[in-house]
């Protein structure tokens, strides 16, 4: 359950590189080095991701959506911390009012 699976490997064969023989005779001026060939990575058997216009077009929208839904959560949970953080202020206050008016007598 936990072993993880890969994918099968591709079976597309190595290219053949071949390097080019030359039989003319050596000129005096060294011509530049041939460049390296480097050999291609197989062609891989998964297919390529195409978006159209339509499902783009989805794509951004519901990436819109998403990044609103989000603000909207972490306005309104600041909203709830700043609402909580006056009304503990408030209560404070009052409760400070209270106890002097207890100590003094009224």
């Amino acid at each position: 359950m936990f072993t993880p699976k890969y994918p099968p490997q591709d079976t597309a064969p190595a290219p053949n590189v071949t390097p080019l023989q030359t039989t003319a005779p050596v000129p005096t001026v060294q011509a530049p080095a041939p460049a390296q060939v480097l050999p291609m990575a197989p062609a891989s058997n998964r297919p390529a991701v195409q978006l159209t216009p339509g499902s783009a077009l989805a794509l951004a929208a519901g990436g819109g959506a998403v990044v609103l839904v989000v603000g909207a959560v972490l306005v309104s949970m600041l909203l709830a911390v700043a609402i909580t953080a006056v009304s503990v202020a408030v209560t404070a206050v009052v409760l400070r009012f209270l106890i002097t008016d207890l100590r003094k007598g009224h």
